[in-house]
């Protein structure tokens, strides 16, 4: 079972992600009704025949508006931005669905309905979007949160998830403090229970008891949360609680035995295998669908930087296990870029980048040439970004469990890149750590599709690129 599912805030996003569909597959249904108003025998006709034309107009504009994040469990953004994403989710979807019916002439339903169908979808989905999120944003639907400890590693909860959006799914009632640690979080958040604790956590509904003291050496009330648990109170470290809410790990949090202890970081040959026939099969679709692209893209490098000049570019990078290997891209700087031979971050407006260069790295195209990297079994579609060696030594010096990250082969794109902005320093490093572990934690075929979906909304709004 998807390990992240466990996670009520996603169920929520499966919730909404089914009713939407089902809402979709209604809304083609109303538009043959509203197409053939009057005409009943056309009604019924053209409804029977319809089933599995609007179960694939649900589907494609479902996807549709994953691509575009509209499922993303920490989307921030404003009513007017999640307005204009759904309107290109639809537009996107309307695009896709043409193409199909082009190249299957059969499951054609008729510009008719599908206009009718995608007006009414928009509408239908915003106003029970509007409602759904009324609803799971309040507080009554929320899962009781208790932490015990109050110190500095309970203070990274309140710190680090402090919106709203942070604390979707769930509610912290407040802090229990733990033995004589010193306080760190505000005064007005500590809980001062005036009765025995068990009978406290039941009379104030406590759904989750998050143990988090700085130091739980003969402090933590044992016998109290055994008691707790055996009532059906869920008792989580605090690491692990952050992780499933976060969507990825804080290494404050953890220790060596959290991490050989807890669940994940397992990779089974048949985990393996499927993930080799999902890389073979999305690189060899993405290279049918983008080839003209590549050659558009290559034609370009060739014009702006005049014959002779190489097109594409090969770069050392760190893959699985820490072995090297020649990363293959469209070259987007000078060929000069590092003529004393130092590796540098790429910075915003670099001008080391060409004209082609600075479009084409906006864009990703100039990562397509990975497929290669893909196909030959050097990479993976969704992984940690690879990295160069003389960065690596470096961050596996003074960043703790980095080494980890090479647990798994290097990706296309990956879950830091949809949660984190490009990283060109030190301190970014060790911000998309936190995630790449995350993924290498609980990497599995559905997470995999999942980013891989993500992804498009990185490509189409240029997020991360430099």
């Amino acid at each position: 079972m998807y390990r992240l599912f466990q996670q009520r805030s996603l169920r929520w996003q499966l919730l909404l992600m089914l009713v939407e569909f089902a809402l979709l597959v209604g809304c083609v249904y109303a538009a043959v009704a509203l197409r053939f108003w009057g005409d009943s025998a056309t009604q019924i006709e053209f409804g029977r025949s319809v089933r599995w034309n609007a179960l694939l107009v649900a589907g494609v504009l479902v996807l549709a508006m994953g691509a575009l994040g509209l499922y993303q469990v920490h989307l921030r953004a404003t009513w007017l931005g999640r307005l204009s994403r759904q309107g290109v989710a639809f537009v996107l979807g309307w695009i896709a669905l043409t193409v199909l019916y082009y190249v299957l002439p059969a499951v054609y339903l008729g510009r008719g309905v599908l206009g009718i169908a995608l007006v009414l979808g928009y509408v239908t989905v915003l106003g029970w979007r509007v409602a759904f999120l009324g609803f799971v944003d309040a507080d009554l639907f929320k899962r009781r949160v208790v932490m015990l400890g109050a110190g500095k590693r309970a203070a990274e909860v309140s710190n680090k998830m402090r919106r709203r959006t942070d604390q979707r799914g769930f509610k912290i009632l407040g802090y229990l403090p733990v033995g004589d640690e010193r306080v760190a979080v505000p005064a007005s958040a500590l809980l001062h229970p005036d009765e025995d604790l068990s009978r406290w956590v039941r009379r104030m509904g406590v759904d989750e008891i998050v143990v988090g003291p700085d130091d739980r050496r003969g402090t933590l009330p044992v016998d109290v949360l055994l008691d707790c648990k055996q009532r059906g109170v869920a008792v989580t470290e605090l690491a692990t609680f952050f992780e499933r809410e976060a969507g990825n790990i804080m290494m404050a949090l953890t220790n060596p035995s959290w991490l050989v202890f807890s669940e994940g970081f397992n990779i089974s040959p048949l985990r393996r295998w499927v993930k080799r026939v999902f890389d073979l099969a999305t690189a060899a679709l993405v290279s049918l669908v983008t080839w003209p692209f590549m050659l558009v893209t290559a034609l370009a490098i060739r014009l702006d930087s005049g014959p002779g000049r190489p097109v594409l570019y090969r770069q050392e990078r760190v893959g699985e296990n820490g072995r090297t290997f020649a990363l293959i891209k469209f070259r987007s700087m000078r060929t000069d870029a590092e003529r004393d031979g130092v590796a540098r971050w790429a910075s915003k407006d670099d001008d080391r980048i060409t004209r082609v260069g600075r479009f084409i790295r906006k864009v990703r195209l100039d990562e397509l040439p990975q497929l290669w990297n893909v196909l030959r079994g050097d990479m993976s579609i969704i992984g940690p970004r690879p990295e160069r060696p003389q960065f690596v030594d470096d961050f596996n010096a003074r960043i703790r469990y980095y080494s980890l990250r090479h647990c798994v082969k290097p990706g296309l794109t990956g879950w830091a890149q949809l949660r984190y902005p490009y990283g060109s320093s030190f301190q970014d490093a060790q911000e998309k750590l936190k995630f790449d572990l995350f993924y290498v934690k609980n990497h599995n075929f559905v997470f995999d599709l999942a980013i891989l979906v993500q992804t498009v909304e990185v490509v189409l709004f240029g997020r991360g690129a430099r």
